[in-house]
């Protein structure tokens, strides 16, 4: 690793920390590129290990060539990419002097191992990505129900599929294209069950007539669920699964327009494998340790507020992806190069073509308003909490049921998930929450997501945080004694 402080830490090496990374290389900038995983991509662009010898790694991903163009930018820019590093922390040391604590080969596991290290800079760019939102059901912890997204990851990044017979459920565009991937992969794919209708994009003409390119991808998605002969129900949702070992079959009920599940509508489809997920979490737990400002978004999460410039209510701090919102990979790349001209106009590197960033700016504003449009009509209605029996477990760490979670709302007087994660332990488990947080919030009634704001990131081990002796962790390639 390179010795030395940078202009610029980027955190996340998915499109868009591979997007402005790479610009901010090309407009002078020194920059460190920190990700968790061994290759850059991120989840977005997650690719098989070398050892399993894939002919065609992109075959599975949309807008491949994007990744690839973004790739050679990196290798000709002025850019570090430091892989397996857990950043689990970001300190302000004063103006435009920023720590980036980190664990040097990290393994990727629940808690965070690896050296202890510190990388600083004169700017932050956090491309933190996001994560599954689950909402539990009962038998949601059967062996074969698996994230929609993580169905995705296990073709992407290992080949493999999580049944021969996969039911996808949930809502959100990320059930098409992991329904097709599925399928072009050679599983049985029954079903998509949408929770939501997708009549609910009429609502927003405007949106639509502004990205034409989405109802193109509709249709090729479209195309590949009847090509594969895949049935879509819409507004409904997967209510139950059966099983004594693994996933044996799904119950499927229609919903009302508050997602309650309509009486007597509930039928069976035999599978041995559920890919579920009810669209994407932002990812902002290093942005609110630091204290930066969030905004609500339509489908009832944290996404950080943002300045035109990408900057958060932290000066020196930018975000850029889905912490800002969830969008997809074309605005990820989009936001992150407005971010390097931004940080790059602050820090004095060269100036970029004002044309260009107003290209950036207009497509930006174009793919964002498709994508409140996309969290509105996706958005979970409070009816879902109808699925869950007293039994159902929805804290799977601390074993916490939502007959407990509600025995501590009714009964004890809990008003808000705070208040129930102090009674019941709900959400004190290794995920931290990003499990469960958002069905605790429903469950408790207090109508709001679940804010996480907390000293670490992410889960780390005493013997890590103790080899940071007085003289603190060391700079990228020296020793620690």
């Amino acid at each position: 690793m390179v010795k030395g402080v940078y202009d610029l830490v980027v955190v996340g090496a998915g499109p868009a920390g591979l997007a402005g990374a790479a610009a901010a290389g090309e407009l002078g900038l020194r920059v460190a590129l920190l990700d968790l995983a061994e290759g850059i991509g991120g989840q977005f662009y997650r690719q098989p290990a070398p050892a399993l010898g894939a002919a065609r790694p992109g075959a599975l991903h949309h807008d491949w060539d994007a990744f690839v163009a973004l790739r050679g930018r990196l290798a000709a820019g002025r850019v570090d990419h430091l892989a397996r590093h857990h950043v689990w922390a970001v300190e302000r040391g004063g103006d435009d002097d920023w720590t980036v604590r980190a664990l040097d080969g990290a393994d990727g596991g629940a808690e965070a191992d690896g050296r202890p290290v510190r990388i600083r800079a004169r700017a932050v760019l956090l491309a933190t990505g996001a994560y599954e939102r689950q909402l539990p059901f009962p038998g949601w912890t059967l062996p074969g129900v698996v994230g929609a997204g993580g169905a995705q990851a296990m073709l992407k990044g290992g080949l493999v599929l999580p049944g021969k017979r996969v039911v996808v459920a949930g809502s959100g565009p990320l059930l098409l294209a992991v329904a097709s991937s599925l399928g072009a992969a050679g599983a049985e794919v029954p079903a998509v069950i949408e929770a939501s209708g997708y009549l609910g994009y009429a609502r927003h003409p405007r949106a639509l007539a502004a990205n034409p390119h989405k109802l193109g991808e509709a249709a090729t998605h479209g195309a590949a669920l009847l090509r594969h002969r895949v049935a879509l129900r819409t507004r409904s949702a997967v209510t139950e699964v059966h099983g004594v070992e693994r996933v044996e079959a799904v119950t499927v009920s229609r919903l009302d327009a508050q997602w309650r599940p309509v009486p007597g509508s509930g039928y069976e489809i035999a599978c041995d494998a559920l890919a579920v997920g009810h669209g994407l979490v932002p990812g902002i737990e290093l942005a609110t340790t630091l204290g930066c400002a969030t905004r609500r978004t339509p489908d009832n999460t944290l996404a950080l507020a943002l300045t035109p410039g990408q900057e958060t209510s932290v000066r020196g701090v930018w975000a850029a992806g889905e912490a800002g919102g969830v969008g997809g990979a074309q605005l990820a790349r989009v936001e992150g190069e407005v971010a390097a001209f931004a940080i790059a106009a602050r820090l004095g590197g060269r100036p970029g073509a004002d044309r260009r960033v107003r290209r950036l700016l207009s497509r930006r504003t174009r793919l964002r308003t498709f994508a409140e449009a996309m969290a509105a009509t996706h958005a979970p209605g409070p009816g879902w909490t109808g699925w869950l029996t007293d039994g159902t477990e929805v804290c799977r760490c601390e074993e916490v049921t939502a007959g407990r979670i509600r025995e501590a709302v009714t009964e004890q007087g809990a008003r808000d998930a705070r208040t129930v994660k102090l009674f019941t332990r709900a959400g004190m488990g290794w995920c931290q929450g990003r499990m469960c947080g958002a069905a605790v919030s429903c469950l408790a009634g207090d109508g709001q997501p679940p804010a996480q704001r907390r000293p670490l990131a992410v889960p780390v081990t005493l013997g890590a945080l103790a080899a940071q002796v007085p003289g603190d962790a060391e700079e990228p390639g020296q020793s620690q004694t």
